[in-house]
């Protein structure tokens, strides 16, 4: 018949198993740094493991301050006292990392935490706990912290090859985000069927479990100037300052993590209590977020974005998404895709920036590197919570969120001024170059396996 376009089966069968058998080769590459080193298997259960003690951590901290009769202003010190020693250390923890075993030094960190989680857990379960032992607890804590977080950054660029950055950051970060969320609902059962000191000796029980498995890792040593510790942080600040666009993203992100925190962690839950009924609707848009975060990682395994500079500035701009979205009252389904799509978008950042960093930073300056940008990212974090009570009071809850969400898309894009921003880009697998998007093809990824 004419005019009838004639409907090739086996053809239409042919491009059915080609996207099938291209989307199980991105599912087998994106497990790849599992398969090819066993001390990431290694540092991956580690992490996993003690991530599942320090999500349920904060849930019970908090109810044993109300445990040992301390209010809303004895929570709050106690919960952001650990920042100023993290801050204040953070330098030093970056170059002690790149001077000595990074391993070792997550090691002792994990310890320490560990038994300061212990000490807490046996205060309370004697019924001996006051308030400044919690608040001593935490300022060790945050120090171990201070340590532990350059080493920890630093050491997945000795653990797989430089072209599987990408899919390693973003396995630890979606078991990380699934435990996120799994953990507090954990810990409100183990809470209240054993009391806060169960859920933080299980804690302690993590950190020890997670230092024995770092302990059995086996890292080859960076090379090691012996060269003096401010002689180390110098050379620090200059590798960290001779890379534009590193320090362009790093200043982007502090200029807006604040406007992000004022509108979402601050405003939002008090435009959700006069306007959405309550703590109810803001978990489900909290939750969405959540879920934002898990897609996020399943996003970077599978597509593997590489255009590193734009996909940043994209994200950050998506924060101002749920600011916008409160600002002009949309309806709660409204607001949880739109949290959904911020976490999307930065878990995608964050995983693809920080596999950049890693691989443009030599290895023996990864920790001091990395140690100014966390530093430079958190900074602004206690001007954030300190400013948005009297912003609110100023202007109103709405106006300040429509307010932030105006900051941050404003500057979300202005790194991508910067030529070298854009030239951000993760390096190619083998076969990966061409690949359609919709289609994904296999060449070159089987010979990998």
């Amino acid at each position: 018949m004419q005019g009838v376009p004639v409907v090739d089966d086996s053809l239409q069968g042919h491009v059915r198993a080609k996207k099938v058998n291209g989307l199980a080769e991105r599912i087998k590459d994106a497990i790849l740094p599992m398969r090819s080193s066993v001390a990431y298997r290694r540092f991956l259960a580690a992490r996993l493991v003690s991530q599942t003690g320090s999500s349920m951590a904060p849930v019970a901290l908090a109810f044993a301050v109300l445990q040992i009769g301390g209010g809303a202003g004895a929570l709050g010190s106690v919960l952001a006292v650990s920042m100023v020693p993290q801050m204040t250390l953070m330098l030093l923890g970056g170059a002690v990392a790149d001077r000595h075993p990074r391993g070792r030094i997550m090691v002792v960190a994990h310890l320490v935490s560990g038994a300061v989680q212990a000490v807490v857990a046996v205060l309370l379960f004697t019924r001996h706990a006051v308030l400044w032992q919690l608040l001593a607890a935490g300022v060790i804590s945050g120090a171990a912290g201070a340590f532990f977080g350059p080493a920890a950054q630093g050491i997945v660029r000795q653990l797989v090859d430089r072209e599987l950055l990408r899919e390693a950051n973003a396995l630890l970060r979606l078991t990380q985000n699934v435990v996120k969320i799994s953990a507090p609902a954990a810990a409100g059962v183990v809470i209240a069927s054993a009391g806060s000191e169960s859920a933080i000796a299980y804690d302690a029980v993590t950190f020890f479990a997670a230092a024995w498995m770092l302990s059995r890792l086996r890292v080859p040593l960076t090379p090691v100037k012996n060269t003096r510790l401010v002689q180390a942080l110098r050379e620090g600040w200059s590798d960290f300052w001779s890379r534009q666009w590193l320090w362009i993203m790093v200043a982007q992100g502090a200029a807006c993590i604040t406007p992000w925190l004022i509108g979402y962690q601050v405003l939002g839950p008090l435009y959700a209590r006069d306007h959405l009924g309550g703590p109810a609707a803001w978990g489900l848009i909290v939750a969405g977020f959540a879920a934002g975060l898990i897609t996020g990682s399943v996003v970077v395994l599978l597509l593997r974005p590489r255009r590193v500079g734009l996909v940043a500035c994209t994200a950050t701009a998506s924060m101002g998404l749920p600011l916008t979205a409160l600002a002009v009252h949309a309806p709660l389904p409204v607001l949880v895709a739109a949290t959904f799509v911020t976490g999307v978008g930065l878990d995608v950042s964050i995983n693809t920036f920080a596999s950049y960093q890693q691989s443009q930073v030599p290895v023996e300056m990864q920790a001091r590197t990395s140690s100014y940008s966390l530093l430079g990212q958190q900074l602004p974090i206690p001007l954030g919570y300190l400013l948005a009570g009297p912003l609110a009071a100023a202007v109103g809850v709405v106006p300040a969120l429509a307010g932030c969400a105006v900051v941050i898309v404003t500057l979300a894009f202005a790194p991508l001024f910067s030529r070298q921003v854009r030239a951000m880009r993760l390096p190619a697998r083998a076969g990966e170059e061409g690949r359609s998007g919709a289609v994904p093809v296999t060449a070159g990824a089987s010979s990998r396996s």
